[in-house]
């Protein structure tokens, strides 16, 4: 097996069990989007990795949500300021330049990097900490992507690295995408040649995972002046 493939293999099988045995740590299922066309328009940041750019940014998940938001939400932007190999560190030092003035939603897709060099658990969850709480003191509403990592630093590591997600969301009260990669990982048929990164269906499978969680922000946000939310506490 080679290392890509053992990636997902172990990392699809770490989300299941997970899944199974902390099933008290997971997010809440999105609430159900009300009728309505948003009237107020806003920007939304993605601020993460490679998996934010593959198989390229044309084809990535954040164009396919653009499109989305262009039939539902006329207006909405979505600016992917996505780095391939970024890590948390990285995002704090690129979290200012990132956003502006205009941006209403940040996406956080990062850790995946980090997971697998094995940096400090407490570090990965202080960086995403940062991020979450300056975009929230720029009355930004979060929404926090989770991931998983494969046990290439031990399992305690790797069940360490999970709950990491749904405790930030839960401390810092902003929606969860649980697994971003749910029903992708593993999946050849979402993957492309290296087995590790989507391809242009994985990325849509990737928007139809987040899509449910970012559409109640957006309704929300439209019906808030930018600088409301305060925390979002």
């Amino acid at each position: 097996m080679g290392p890509h493939l053992y990636y997902s293999t172990a990392s699809c099988f770490l989300a299941a069990a997970l899944a199974a045995g902390c099933r008290s740590d997971s997010a809440p299922t999105a609430p159900e989007p009300s009728g309505g066309v948003a009237s107020v328009k806003g920007q939304i940041v993605v601020l993460g990795d490679s998996l934010a750019v593959s198989p390229s940014r044309a084809q990535s998940f954040p164009t396919i949500l653009q499109a989305r938001l262009d039939a539902a939400y006329p207006g909405w932007t979505i600016r992917n300021e996505s780095v391939s190999g970024d890590t948390t560190a990285g995002g704090v030092r690129r979290l200012d330049s990132a956003l502006s003035n205009e941006t209403r939603i940040l996406i956080l897709e990062l850790g995946a990097n980090d997971g697998l060099r094995g940096v400090d658990i407490a570090t990965v969850e202080k960086n995403l900490s940062a991020m979450i709480e300056r975009a929230q003191a720029r009355g930004i509403r979060v929404l926090l992507c989770g991931m998983e990592t494969p046990p290439l630093n031990g399992w305690n590591y790797s069940v360490e690295f999970h709950r990491v997600f749904p405790r930030l969301a839960a401390n810092h009260k902003v929606p969860l995408v649980p697994f971003l990669l749910a029903g992708v990982a593993l999946n050849p048929e979402f993957n492309g040649d290296d087995e590790i990164h989507p391809n242009a269906a994985g990325a849509r499978v990737i928007a139809d995972t987040v899509w449910p969680f970012l559409e109640p922000l957006v309704r929300q946000a439209a019906t808030t002046r930018l600088g409301d939310v305060t925390g979002a506490r």
